[in-house]
């Protein structure tokens, strides 16, 4: 009965049910082309900027990390094999099995290999320049994507600083009657882009210190490698 009573209830000539869906606010959404043009010129400008620099460090993160992944592989039995052939004077052997190794820790032996005959010191040399060469063809973009991971939040930055400006501008033009709606709009419009760069610098900083992470460890390898060789080249003159 009490039920039907309060159904029954009206505001004025307006039942209390339309009353009520007449008050409820409505959801606002903002889609991803709303939050970057949101922002004007001068934060479109921003905007694109860090998505153009997210593209370039998604790319580099994923080039770098197959590549690296590819150069990191090694066949077990690869310096053995190496050993046996010197050992046994079948050097073209030994420069064949390097070809068909596409790892960058063949090319510095079959380097190696090329200079048997000459001082151990020659060989040394020329085996740690080739690394060197391999280093720097595994840390190819490296830097660029440091340079991101640090750019990213900085440019984010300059938007919302930007964005600031634009609003107590507005602010100081419009006495006493700002409108408080647009401040809030520019607030948000400029934290946005901070947002935007520090997302781009995190995601770029992490996949820097990865990549560096197995980096280091083929060079480890490497020079272990290289130390094995040598070992290899005096055996015969002990």
């Amino acid at each position: 009965m009490l039920n039907t009573i309060l159904l029954q209830v009206t505001v004025g000539n307006t039942p209390v049910t339309e009353v009520a869906e007449a008050i409820v606010p409505e959801e606002k959404t903002l889609t991803v082309w709303q939050l970057v043009s949101s922002g004007g010129i001068g934060g479109g400008i921003i905007m694109v900027t860090l998505l153009i620099l997210s593209l370039i460090a998604f790319y580099i993160i994923i080039e770098r990390f197959l590549a690296i992944k590819k150069a990191s592989k090694e066949d077990a039995n690869f310096m053995n094999q190496i050993k046996d052939n010197i050992l046994d004077g079948k050097i073209d052997a030994a420069k064949s099995l390097c070809r068909v190794n596409p790892s960058p820790i063949a090319r510095m032996i079959e380097k190696g290999i090329t200079r048997i005959g000459k001082p151990l010191s020659d060989i040394g040399t020329a085996v740690e320049t080739t690394g060197k060469l391999e280093l720097n063809k595994l840390e190819k973009n490296l830097s660029t994507l440091a340079t991101i991971s640090g750019a990213a939040p900085m440019i984010g930055f300059l938007g919302t600083v930007i964005g600031m400006i634009l609003v107590f501008h507005e602010m100081s033009t419009g006495g006493g009657g700002v409108d408080l709606n647009t401040l809030s709009e520019g607030i948000f419009t400029a934290m946005t882009t901070t947002v935007a760069g520090l997302i781009v610098g995190i995601v770029a900083y992490v996949g820097y210190n990865t990549l560096v992470a197995r980096v280091e460890k083929i060079v480890f390898v490497m020079e272990a490698r290289t130390t094995e060789f040598l070992d290899i080249l005096h055996e015969p003159a002990v």
